[in-house]
């Protein structure tokens, strides 16, 4: 008769790793392609010391670039909560949003003309209140630069305009 104040005998799966062992990686599932809909997202243009920062992109679409931190608003999120998440899980940083300094539609097709990729970004003018930069594995690079040192930089199309703007908001508001 089995004693039910003993726990089961551990088994391990199959393919399951031994003690020790990492598990092969699992193959990365894009949910985010060929969308029967846009995608909203949000983005930060951070402003501490006169700098700007930018990130630069660890994965497709937008591998190798910079842009902003940001990503895909959660249903039942504000966007002011959105861009607070986003960048608290890409860099580590505590912002206060401040004012929206412009949006950005990105549409990507595939050889077909069909729509690979399609978001409705929009980017808040914010400032950095703590933290110190600590990138996650979405992400690259990133840098604290001037307006005129991000022109010499590859960027997402439309970031100076942002950047530019967000600027202009945050003196409105100082």
């Amino acid at each position: 008769m089995a004693n039910s104040m003993h726990s089961p005998p551990h088994t391990r799966a199959a393919n399951a790793p031994l003690a020790g062992e990492r598990s092969p990686p699992s193959p990365v599932i894009d949910d985010r392609a060929y969308p029967a809909r846009p995608f909203l997202a949000v983005s930060a243009a951070i402003i501490r010391h006169g700098r700007i920062l930018v990130v630069r992109r660890a994965r497709p679409p937008a591998d190798g670039v910079f842009s902003l931190p940001g990503g895909i608003v959660e249903t039942g999120e504000t966007l002011i909560d959105a861009i607070k998440r986003e960048v608290a899980e890409e860099t580590a940083l505590v912002i206060e949003p401040v004012a929206l300094a412009g949006f950005r539609e990105a549409i990507v097709r595939d050889g077909d003309s069909r729509v690979k990729r399609h978001f409705v970004i929009l980017s808040f003018a914010s400032h950095w209140r703590s933290g110190e930069l600590l990138l996650n594995e979405e992400l690259s690079e990133g840098r604290w630069v001037t307006q005129q040192e991000l022109a010499h930089l590859p960027t997402t199309e439309g970031l100076a305009g942002i950047v530019d703007e967000a600027f202009d908001r945050l003196a409105q508001h100082a």
